[in-house]
């Protein structure tokens, strides 16, 4: 089998096991991209999760001697939830972003990337190969846009014909001369909802994303909150998907063919107060398979703080009052002041009132104080 047979084989095999869409690429570095990390690294926009080392992200010879090609993969995931449960009053609800919804991704991609990698071991036994999904050295969307997968949208994500940009992207460095697929036309025109409509102004311009203001990061820190970004968040669990939900381009992409990727509405969804007090055994029990797990429970429960904050759940006021005293956590007793204070009632004043005579962290007396003034100005 030559190489253009082994590449068409590899395409057939590929849509066998799942993988909606695959293209190829060269290894070739990506200068262009090392130069905007750069600049993204001096303006401070990056968001810390990422390898710092410029030159692995965009040299792949770097990462696997003799590479001659890479293989991109996207596998797309729901945008619709059938059944959503609703929440109420004494029973609100939170939201995992879409890209958390069923298993993880990166389980379900690295999977299909050893299939991958044992089918062309099978013609090619010699094959050098080296995949990779999200938390590899390489930049997903670029190697992506680079391989004609779809083009990079305003929104900084890969966006494809076939299902909008609700896709998991992954690769595979090979040492295999493969013909390189061509890239696709940016297709977002004149458009800009994605920047329009992002809830703390993230998006600086088309392609261009300050990290440190991305609702998507924020939920994903360990750190309290900075007070600005706290009620744009909303009932945001764990990530956000306002940028991709006003995209015209995944109008009508719902994407309920991969069954992995299916959510269960109670976990997609789940109500707030009982999230306050999980173990952390419950919670990785309960949520341990979705990617929305990976920074563990302590942002998870914060998060649902400012959420409960949000519908101003007086309901939860006793549990809220209860963190305050007694958890452990200054980040997450810090949380819950700045709750009591958004929520507003004489139990909850009398509670930071109590909290104060005791607490010692000053970033949490700093957050009972402020609290004091936001009731007081009620």
């Amino acid at each position: 089998m030559n190489a253009v047979q082994l590449q068409q084989a590899i395409r057939t095999y590929a849509a066998s096991i799942g993988i909606d869409k695959i293209g190829f690429t060269t290894a070739a570095p990506f200068r262009e991209l090392k130069n905007r990390l750069k600049r993204q690294q001096e303006l401070g926009y990056q968001s810390g999760f990422e390898e710092k080392d410029l030159d692995k992200r965009t040299e792949p010879a770097l990462l696997l001697d003799e590479a001659e090609s890479i293989i991109s993969i996207a596998i797309a995931y729901p945008s619709k939830m059938q059944d959503s449960p609703r929440g109420k009053k004494g029973e609100r609800r939170g939201l995992f972003c879409r890209a958390s919804w069923g298993m993880d991704y990166h389980t379900v991609l690295r999977e299909k990337l050893q299939l991958l990698e044992q089918f062309i071991k099978e013609y090619v036994p010699a094959a050098q190969l080296r995949s990779m999904v999200d938390t590899g050295e390489l930049v997903d969307r670029a190697v992506a846009e680079r391989a004609g997968i779809g083009w990079s949208g305003k929104n900084c994500s890969i966006i494809t014909p076939e299902f909008g940009s609700y896709v998991y992207l992954g690769e595979m460095i090979t040492n295999i001369p493969f013909e390189p697929d061509t890239p696709m036309e940016e297709e977002c025109g004149d458009c800009t909802l994605c920047l329009d409509a992002c809830p703390t102004g993230a998006l600086i311009q088309g392609g261009q994303l300050n990290a440190q203001r991305c609702i998507a990061f924020l939920t994903q820190t360990k750190t309290p909150i900075p007070e600005e970004f706290r009620r744009e968040i909303g009932n945001r669990l764990y990530g956000c998907d306002t940028c991709q939900t006003v995209c015209p381009k995944n109008k009508r992409k719902y994407n309920l063919h991969q069954p992995a990727f299916q959510p269960d509405p109670e976990l997609a969804k789940p109500l707030l107060q009982p999230l306050l007090k999980l173990s952390n055994r419950e919670f990785k029990e309960r949520f341990g398979h979705v990617s929305g797990s990976w920074r563990g429970k302590n942002p998870i429960q914060r998060n649902a703080i400012i959420a409960l904050a949000h519908f101003k759940e007086e309901a939860a006021v006793p549990d809220l009052i209860g963190i305050l005293l007694e958890d452990p956590r200054p980040v997450i007793r810090g949380t819950a002041a700045w709750a009591l204070g958004e929520i507003g009632s004489a139990m909850g004043y009398g509670a930071i009132e109590k909290a104060l005579q005791t607490e010692e962290d000053e970033s949490v007396r700093k957050e009972l104080e402020a609290a004091i003034e936001t009731l007081e100005e009620v």
